[in-house]
């Protein structure tokens, strides 16, 4: 349950407006042979994904782990543009481009060509309304891409990812610290890949087969056995869960139970303060059998972590 403190705060007035994100970068995919080239590379449908709208999906290596994750939003029949953490976008796009060989299609770092922008609350539902994740709005060439929501006990805080070209008007709405987006992007469940945790998980571990992220009925990509292996033979056994902690985390940072002190048994996978100051919260990937027995920061003498509840239901093994 979340803290009274937290449950004191009004939550639909903090998460209310725009947000820079300076964290987010980029990838343009350019060429008739655009989305079926990504289609061969990622976990979702590029091929059958309509023009103006939008789908999260990952990109891994041939034994199912993640090197990225994107926000695919394909503005024309042959551009498809990655939404992607910076961090990552180098190295992405050097790994991607090795398998273009003679596909028509031409890789680019885009991210000098848009203004992104995080929307909350009123500024989102002005765009998108109650429109469901991943719905993608199209106006004036900017694209308004629903996210999931911020639950944080009563509250569903409306969330979307803004994008327009360089130098276009921003939209209405006062200004959100990049601290509070950030929080709002735990309390949504939902994460992008970061370089910390870079080849830690698959797609399941982040939950992303409960989000929309990857296909079960597509052809094949990097990793895609495993990844279909992992889902239809039952063999889930780690998860992403929602805490609350006391202490700061570090994305990364191991994670342990008490009852086997010397393994982690889970790891960070985005962490934000509260906006109230009271600790932070953090996404956390697990086992599913150390969140019976709990978990602690750091070591298994550390500070102990609350289990919330997650803001929507997973996937269950097929």
């Amino acid at each position: 349950m979340n803290s009274p403190a937290l449950n004191a705060l009004d939550v639909t007035a903090v998460l209310d407006g725009t947000s820079p994100l300076p964290q987010l970068g980029v990838i343009q995919a350019q060429g008739e042979d655009a989305a079926n080239f990504l289609h061969n590379q990622l976990s979702n449908d590029v091929v059958l994904l309509p023009v103006g709208q939008s789908r999260l999906a990952a990109f891994c290596n041939a034994k199912g782990r993640m090197q990225a994750s994107f926000v695919v939003i394909k503005t024309a029949p042959d551009t498809v543009l990655l939404v992607m953490n910076l961090d990552l976008l180098a190295q992405t796009l050097k790994r991607l481009s090795m398998f273009v060989l003679r596909a028509k299609v031409k890789l680019t770092d885009a991210s000098g060509q848009w203004q992104l922008r995080g929307l909350l609350g009123s500024s989102a539902r002005a765009l998108l309304g109650n429109a469901a994740p991943w719905h993608t709005v199209v106006a004036d060439g900017a694209h308004a891409v629903a996210l999931y929501p911020a639950v944080v006990g009563d509250s569903r805080v409306p969330r979307a990812l803004w994008m327009a070209p360089m130098g276009s008007a921003l939209p209405e709405g006062p200004e959100v610290a990049p601290e509070v987006w950030a929080w709002s992007d735990v309390m949504s469940g939902v994460a992008l890949l970061s370089q910390p945790v870079f080849e830690a998980f698959v797609p399941q571990m982040m939950n992303y087969e409960s989000v929309g992220g990857v296909n079960f009925k597509k052809g094949c990509y990097p990793g895609q056995e495993v990844v279909a292996r992992s889902q239809f033979r039952g063999t889930l056994k780690r998860r992403t869960a929602l805490v609350h902690s006391p202490v700061e985390l570090a994305v990364g940072q191991d994670v342990f139970t008490p009852t086997d002190p010397e393994q982690p048994c889970a790891t960070v996978v985005q962490s934000a303060a509260r906006p109230d100051g009271q600790g932070f919260d953090a996404l956390v990937s697990g086992t599913l059998e150390s969140q019976q027995t709990g978990w602690r920061a750091g070591s298994a003498d550390g500070a102990a972590l609350e289990l919330l509840p997650l803001p929507y239901d997973l996937l269950e093994d097929i």
